[in-house]
């Protein structure tokens, strides 16, 4: 068999059946003959009680796709490292990292790769992330979290001037969400990395163990010189937080007990704090650092309270 062109990895954790359904969306989807072995579909699992390995194995037996493999991962190893369990199965030129919570469109996957075929300058790029809803998940067309672009964001300044400079940085609100251009983060949702790239900066930096790991990875990948691209002219879509459960879209998808989201609550805001000390910490005096400091804490404790009342309704 010849080496794929492309390599799939869907990480899953306790989302059976919205797992399934995002890899026949690509099966039906993807402008390519599923059975020429052309790409891969990897499945790595977190251990999932719900039975979902068996599931993907089960799958694997009558589907088209020719190369298809479940994974069991031993346990939930989080996020990042998860997804580097898929790597050691990959063999194709470019990796696409792809959330279980999410549809492929026609033609999305074959534009993609035919993106970044004439962008060789591209270390990583994503298209439009739409909600069931239709509106765009902002967490694929990114500034960094700097200090200002968070302050920001959690205070509100952004919602107010969604399309300014100064104060939708985090957002880059003033771009065209239909076109194609340079953006400094996407969203690991749908990420897609020349395999070189992705082995030149180590793949996903396993710190992190539930969000801000994808920031890291395109910060990482800009580090080298690589550029990010958003590419609004396709488009999937993603339903977002499926495993984490935490998100008014997601609270009754994920079979995750409330013990289980308040630890995804807590992974959450420990990534800002790591993405902080990683990449800025340095840049900024010890008072500043400070701020931060206490601001995560607070945004926390606000997080955790409407989670509960959120369950609770």
């Amino acid at each position: 068999m010849s080496q794929p062109y492309l390599s799939i990895i869907i990480l899953s954790y306790n989302t059976k059946q919205i797992t399934l359904d995002a890899i026949k969306s690509i099966e039906k989807n993807y402008q390519k003959e599923v059975t020429d072995g052309s790409f891969e579909v990897i499945v790595t699992d977190n251990a999932s009680p719900d039975n979902s390995l068996q599931a993907f194995i089960d799958y694997k037996k009558h589907t088209k796709i020719k190369s298809f493999y479940p994974v069991d991962n031993g346990g939930n190893l989080g996020f990042s490292a998860g997804n580097n369990k898929g790597i050691k199965y990959a063999k194709g030129k470019y990796v696409l990292f792809l959330n279980p919570d999410t549809l492929v469109y026609p033609n999305t996957l074959t534009y993609m790769l035919e993106f970044m075929d004439t962008h060789p300058e591209v270390g990583a790029s994503t298209c439009k992330l739409l909600n069931k809803d239709g509106a765009i998940d902002f967490n694929c067309h990114r500034g960094f979290p700097t200090p200002w672009n968070a302050f920001c964001f959690f205070s509100g300044l952004q919602r107010k001037f969604p399309h300014s400079r100064l104060f939708a940085g985090y957002t880059q609100g003033w771009k065209d969400m239909n076109t194609i251009h340079e953006v400094d983060a996407i969203e690991g949702a749908f990420m897609l990395i020349p395999f070189k790239v992705g082995e030149k900066v180590g793949w996903w930096d396993e710190e992190y163990f539930f969000y801000g790991e994808d920031l890291q990875f395109c910060f990482d990948i800009r580090k080298l010189d690589y550029k990010i691209y958003y590419v609004g002219k396709v488009s999937i879509m993603h339903i977002g937080g499926a495993s984490s459960g935490i998100k008014p879209t997601s609270l009754q998808i994920t079979k995750d007990n409330i013990i289980g989201k308040k630890k995804v609550q807590t992974w959450r805001f420990d990534a800002m704090r790591i993405f902080f000390k990683k990449n800025y910490s340095s840049q900024y005096p010890l008072i500043i650092s400070w701020f931060i400091s206490v601001g995560i804490t607070f945004m926390k404790v606000k997080a955790m309270k409407r989670l509960d009342n959120a369950l609770q309704k």
